[in-house]
């Protein structure tokens, strides 16, 4: 379903020219449909045999993973006549990647715990809609993914890093990045009947509210202040999905990403920066995330390549990873993914 935030891109559009895109009330909702269906085009034009993805991180699950919560998220299922074999193809090469011993997804092309935590996101999400064989795949791996997780997560640590992860299932430090991805992983893994202890899950927003600067109203890497316009919206997601909704630090940060979410332009992980604004402020809910939306998608469609893909520079410049994110932060109104819902009355008023 898409929602009052691209209702509003619409009415902030008639007849207004950005580059070669004109967008009109009529046509906004249809813009952001569009280029959401030709980057979907593009990630299936250029998805290998084996289901993995050419480029930068495209031979680890991580990419795989991505690309395939990308369709999922638009409401594509394995099922689906359209676009089906894409995510089987994405669900066959990660569960190709996984330690039938341990669950570890983060073995080849040093995905680590990036390729973890987001595998393992992705084949929550995707359970129960997977043909029999599949399925059994699944369930067979699956507890053991989690159980990964959560023995990573008790690893011993210094009081700043405890209730985070970092690189690798052994790490001793822990980054918001890294835990970002392992929390939503075990949040999906919960909504699906997975026991996790609640105490994993208060000792996760415990490490991520230690690293929010109260001062400025962000979160950070591994402080409150670093890399902090790409992962405050990380903390909101993270302290939203524990059930922590409208928390002052989250509050505080979203006011904080409505001051600075045009710096997402220049910055260096941009892609990321804004998949995780989306999903925060979506989570918040109200004018913040249709003011962020609206500037979203007025800013990004017109700067999607002919192919549909978006591409940056460094860690970004793969096409395939930049366009799943921005896919991911595209569709977070359409409501497909489950760990990403939020609570109904959030706009009721809307």
């Amino acid at each position: 379903m898409i929602r009052k935030a691209i209702v509003l891109f619409a009415a902030s559009f008639v007849s207004v020219t950005s580059g070669s895109v004109v967008f009109t009330y009529e046509s906004a909702s249809a813009k952001v449909d569009d280029a959401i269906e030709s980057g979907l085009d593009y990630l299936a034009s250029v998805q290998q045999s084996d289901g993995s993805f050419p480029g930068k991180y495209g031979d680890s699950a991580a990419l795989p993973a991505l690309a395939g919560m990308a369709f999922l998220s638009k409401g594509y299922t394995p099922l689906s006549k359209k676009f089906g074999g894409v995510v089987n193809g994405c669900i066959d090469y990660v569960l190709s990647c996984g330690d039938a011993k341990n669950g570890y997804f983060g073995g080849r092309g040093n995905g680590r715990m990036y390729a973890h935590s987001i595998s393992t996101l992705f084949l929550s999400e995707v359970s129960g809609m997977v043909d029999e064989n599949r399925q059994e795949k699944i369930d067979k791996i699956l507890p053991l993914a989690v159980k990964l997780l959560l023995d990573a997560q008790k690893v011993k640590k210094n009081q700043r890093d405890s209730g985070g992860w970092r690189y690798t299932p052994k790490s001793n430090d822990s980054d918001m990045s890294c835990s970002g991805w392992a929390l939503m992983a075990l949040r999906s893994a919960r909504l699906n009947g997975a026991r996790i202890p609640d105490d994993a899950i208060s000792r996760a927003v415990e490490y991520v509210k230690r690293h929010h600067d109260r001062g400025q109203g962000s979160f950070g890497y591994q402080d409150g202040t670093t890399n902090s316009s790409t992962l405050t919206g990380a903390g909101i997601l993270c302290l939203e999905l524990c059930g922590r909704h409208n928390d002052p630090d989250s509050l505080r940060a979203a006011r904080y990403l409505l001051r600075s979410y045009n710096e997402l332009l220049n910055a260096g992980n941009k892609f990321y920066g804004m998949y995780y604004t989306s999903q925060g402020l979506f989570q918040i809910g109200g004018e913040g995330w249709n003011v962020f939306s609206d500037w979203m998608y007025r800013t990004w469609i017109p700067r999607q390549k002919r192919n549909g893909a978006w591409t940056g520079s460094g860690e970004e410049a793969n096409g395939c990873y930049a366009t799943s994110l921005v896919i991911l932060a595209f569709t977070v109104p359409y409501r497909q993914l489950p760990i990403y819902q939020r609570d109904e009355t959030v706009d009721e008023e809307t």
